[in-house]
């Protein structure tokens, strides 16, 4: 698995956003479900969202977002971005390697 941050930036005002933050919630509890996140929240000030995410390629968190109800509503951008998490806390090596 690779793995990522998901950086989600509102492109509209958040008064359009707001009434599709529950969807998008819901939507997000697909991805933990599945095993690809690790956790997620609003940006301070609240202008997007981060995401720490895995997955088996790039190619399939992007078409995983693709479904989320803000990308579907025309309310954010995202941007993935790689990491090799090479050192983390020992908690997280199971999530991590995947083992």
């Amino acid at each position: 698995m690779l793995h990522f941050v998901v950086e989600i930036t509102f492109t509209a005002e958040f008064a359009r956003v707001e009434p599709v933050v529950p969807d998008h919630r819901t939507f997000l509890q697909t991805g933990y479900d599945r095993g690809w996140l690790l956790m997620s929240g609003p940006q301070n000030p609240r202008v997007g969202g981060i995401v720490i995410a895995r997955a088996p390629s790039r190619a399939a968190l992007e078409a995983f977002f693709r479904d989320d109800p803000y990308a579907q509503a025309g309310v954010a951008t995202y941007r993935f971005t790689e990491f090799n998490p090479v050192k983390r806390a020992a908690f997280m090596e199971a999530w991590a390697t995947g083992v």
